[in-house]
């Protein structure tokens, strides 16, 4: 059971990333404002982060059954280690660092997209043809 639940936990996070692609290229105005969102109030962190720790919990949970599963758990482990990293220290500082990224970000709205439909067609490929 919780398999399974890991498994569609990771599907629904490459289609996130599918989604978040395609709502940059097609409404550039309101992604740079739900990028501009992140870290700007205390819940938004922690929702960041909850959803930051669940992604990454349920790809090292499900990392073994996927392509390139050696890639998935390392990466699964950044996420889980970066993810608690940021509940260890100020919200604040997280909005700091949003403050300064992502204008990085909006500047290169083409990129950041190619690179998240990239990256969530690749979670998607790797779930469907792993192992099962």
């Amino acid at each position: 059971m919780i398999n399974l639940l890991a498994s569609i936990l990771v599907l629904l996070t490459g289609l996130y990333l599918i989604g978040f692609a395609v709502g940059l290229l097609l409404s550039p105005a309101r992604a740079t404002r739900f990028l501009g969102g992140f870290a700007s109030s205390a819940f938004t962190h922690y929702l960041e982060l909850a959803l930051r720790l669940i992604a990454g919990g349920a790809i090292l949970l499900y990392a073994r059954q996927m392509l390139f599963s050696d890639f998935f758990v390392i990466f699964g482990w950044i996420l889980v280690v970066t993810t608690v990293g940021l509940f260890a220290v100020p919200w604040q500082w997280h909005q700091r660092f949003a403050k300064w990224g992502v204008p990085y970000a909006t500047r290169n709205l083409t990129l950041v997209a190619g690179a998240s439909f990239v990256f969530g067609g690749f979670v998607l490929a790797s779930v469907i043809l792993g192992r099962h």
